[in-house]
């Protein structure tokens, strides 16, 4: 049903409809989940990585071989001559046309355990890989969540520059009519229209700024830029429900770093990696051991040359052994390629080190910004109170001329101030929890 969802959502992007697309916080995750070009890279490199782990695998496995061939010879006859009879002796003809077929299986019986070691790193540098491609997906959420509420405060903000147009608007036809009643000067008018025009560029500013999220917001989804946008998610939503919020404010930091040490995708993976690393280690030392491994080969020639004399026949034969390579001198190839995979395991622990001291600031960094986003929050809500309760008693007082002008546009001014700065806390409270959930290694 999802997926039919998502289909629905998608061919109306794609289909440059009049109406906006409308679209909730999860909405918009599942489409750059479908979509975001970067996360589908991570995918592919994921896939590749999962192949080459199974391929490194299929080397502690039998290798079967099948070889076929066919060889003409020029015309002759095989001769013989000894010291004793110089006259040459002719033994038979030669076979003009030969052919050759060979079934071989090959089996390492040991190998210092290299084979072993290569697999199993591979294996974990896969693991590494797929847990990065989960890394980006988390990266992808915070990314669109950032994008969703950006574009969600501009379009607040957009409206609130409309609305600030509208009253002054109204406020420049009441002091029209309060100079014609003496109750204004031309210096208020005056006034009035230099606030329009100030709130008219910032209306237009408000415009843009809406239209430029609007496009990060697809860009991040992977959709066209042009698609016209909907929001149906609210700051609230992701605020005041209990079930979105799996990290509280007032948790323990050392809690909190505990648990991103075991949830984080990106902590998993340079841990996998450091641990591939350590087996890289041993398959390097595995080159000091002899290497020993089992041979056999099924034939079936024409002529076969394991009999003689030679015939003009498919003769079968077949041979089994065991053959053992050691390499004695080779000038410390083997001991640079152990010092090589011993740098690579130093390089590995200390980006693991490096990795979680990150986390632990993260967490923190993300924990202390919830509580003040919290707090600016409640303070920005008193705010817009009391901003709109000074804007409709200084715009009573002065239709009966017992305020001044300036009074009335600085009563505006607060008043869009303070709404901004409600909706932008309102946004930050949205995003510091979501950064804590990212930091944590929770998922939306």
């Amino acid at each position: 049903m999802k997926r039919i969802m998502l289909s629905l959502l998608l061919s109306a992007a794609l289909g440059y409809t009049q109406e906006p697309l409308v679209l909730s916080l999860e909405d918009a995750i599942a489409i750059a989940r479908e979509s975001n070009k970067s996360l589908r890279v991570s995918r592919a490199i994921a896939d590749a990585a999962d192949g080459r782990a199974g391929e490194v695998q299929t080397a502690l496995y039998p290798d079967l071989t099948f070889y076929g061939g066919y060889m003409k010879l020029s015309p002759g006859i095989f001769t013989l001559t000894t010291p004793a009879q110089p006259t040459p002796i002719s033994v038979g003809p030669v076979v003009e046309n030969t052919f050759t077929f060979q079934l071989g299986v090959r089996q390492p019986l040991f190998t210092g355990f290299r084979l072993s070691k290569n697999a199993r790193a591979a294996e974990l540098e896969a693991e590494a890989t797929r847990l990065d491609h989960r890394m980006e997906e988390s990266n992808l959420i915070l990314s669109v969540t950032m994008a969703y509420w950006t574009l969600f405060q501009a379009l607040q903000v957009n409206h609130f520059a409309n609305e600030n147009v509208e009253r002054m608007q109204s406020y420049l036809a009441d002091t029209k009519r309060m100079l014609l009643a003496g109750l204004a000067t031309r210096n208020d008018i005056l006034k009035v229209e230099v606030q329009l025009a100030s709130a008219k560029i910032a209306q237009i500013e408000a415009g843009n700024d809406v239209r430029l999220a609007e496009m990060t917001l697809n860009n991040v989804m992977g959709q066209p830029l042009e698609t016209r946008v909907s929001l149906a998610s609210r700051p609230g939503d992701y605020i005041d429900s209990d079930s979105t919020r799996p990290v509280p404010a007032g948790r323990d930091p050392a809690l909190l770093t505990s648990t991103a040490f075991q949830m984080r995708q990106d902590v998993q993976a340079f841990s996998a990696r450091a641990e591939a690393a350590r087996a890289g280690v041993d398959a390097a030392q595995g080159n000091w051991w002899p290497q020993l491994e089992l041979t056999a080969h099924v034939l079936y020639n024409k002529p076969n040359s394991r009999y003689e004399p030679l015939t003009n026949d498919f003769i079968g034969s077949w041979d089994i052994g065991i053959q053992m390579l050691f390499d004695i001198w080779n000038w410390g190839a083997t001991a640079r390629r152990v010092d090589q995979a011993e740098a690579a395991l130093r390089r590995s622990e200390l980006q693991y080190d490096m990795v979680r001291d990150n986390v632990t600031l993260e967490v923190h960094t993300a924990s202390l910004s919830i509580e003040r986003a919290q707090e600016k929050l409640g303070v920005a809500s008193l705010a817009v109170s009391q901003a709109e309760e000074n804007v409709r008693s200084t715009g009573d007082k002065y239709r009966n001329g017992l305020a001044t002008s300036s009074e009335l546009l600085d009563a505006e001014v607060s008043l869009v101030q303070a709404q901004t700065q409600h909706t932008g806390s309102q946004v930050e409270f949205a995003l510091a929890k979501a950064r804590l959930r990212r930091a944590v290694g929770q998922s939306l």
